[in-house]
């Protein structure tokens, strides 16, 4: 799966014309706290908002870094808040 996602990655990035190092990891384990954290239509509407963040903070890996770690870290948050009122029902 690891060519595939490489492959179609490169492919995205050609189409609309971005010359960016994506690191796919990140993002997929983002996907995976929002999808799991929060629900699973949440993966890919967090993936596009901390990319659109990421480009209104100038853009690159650091930009995507960050805009990442305080997502994933609301994730967190969100499904440590479902679980305690989950708890008292």
């Amino acid at each position: 799966m690891d060519d595939v996602l490489r492959e179609w990655t490169a492919a995205v990035k050609a189409e609309l014309g971005i010359d960016l190092e994506v690191d796919r990891t990140l993002l997929l384990a983002l996907a995976g706290d929002a999808a799991h954290g929060v629900a699973r239509p949440a993966a890919p509407l967090t993936t596009f908002l901390v990319g659109y963040a990421a480009g209104r903070a100038g853009g690159g890996p650091d930009a995507v870094a960050d805009a990442a770690r305080r997502a994933g870290e609301l994730a967190a948050r969100w499904a440590g808040e479902a679980d305690r009122g989950s708890g008292a029902a």
